[in-house]
């Protein structure tokens, strides 16, 4: 199953803390993971690998972004990111993060089930 092509699965963690060089010097001695070069363009964001695959990232607190403690944060392949937060709105969700193009990756979003827990959806550009 190619994950980032299968609606519905988790395909992707991202870690936001407030000492990425730090976070990625303490994730690669722990679980042997590759942590490529942060890329200037995406705001320093550190691509993680493993096994030559691609599995999560880590980057910095987004200037602006409310005070919040570090934390990891999982993506949901979907099919239509739009789509997928009109149905969330439909069920009585919210939408933190209207979507948006990530370039590159794809489209994506961040929900809010009813019930408070958050979870960010993406819909992957394929080609």
């Amino acid at each position: 199953m190619d994950l980032f092509k299968t609606p519905g699965a988790f395909s992707w963690s991202e870690l936001t803390t407030t000492d990425p060089a730090a976070a990625a010097a303490f994730y690669s001695q722990l679980f042997g993971w590759t942590i490529k070069d942060p890329d200037a363009a995406m705001g320093g964001y550190r691509a993680v690998q493993v096994e030559g695959q691609g599995v999560a990232g880590i980057m910095a607190l987004p200037p602006g972004a409310p005070p919040m403690p570090p934390h990891w944060g999982c993506y949901i392949t979907v099919a239509d990111a739009d789509q997928t937060g009109a149905q969330c709105l439909s069920l009585g969700g919210k939408v933190l993060v209207p979507p948006m193009d990530i370039p590159g990756v794809g489209r994506m979003l961040v929900l809010q089930d009813p019930q408070g827990a958050v979870i960010s959806a993406i819909a992957y550009k394929m080609g």
